[in-house]
């Protein structure tokens, strides 16, 4: 199966203060001839950013990736651990024996 994928830098302003920049973020698309404005929404959508004021896309690029779901999510299988310890009333701490 065919899937395509677009890598971007973004930036994003929110109503209420603040901002968020990536640099190569990656994001699934439909097809390769997807607009900007579809790449925004679904990059806000897939991070479930809430009251986004504006979202600024450059060195977008789509690109087709042959990949099964499998394989795609096969990461997650391993590191389903968590990566800190927390217990009621006590700050994080990483996990013993990891660094």
């Amino acid at each position: 199966m065919t899937e395509y994928r677009a890598s971007f830098d973004a930036t994003v302003t929110f109503a209420n203060g603040g901002g968020l920049a990536v640099h190569g973020f990656r994001v699934d698309v439909p097809d390769p001839g997807i607009d900007e404005a579809g790449i925004a929404a679904l990059f806000v959508a897939s991070l479930g950013l809430l009251m986004t004021e504006s979202v600024s896309l450059s060195n977008h690029l789509c690109c087709q990736q042959s990949t099964s779901a499998a394989s795609r999510f096969a990461w997650l299988a391993r590191t389903r651990r968590p990566m800190v310890t927390v217990s009621p009333g006590s700050r994080a701490r990483p996990r013993a024996g990891r660094s």
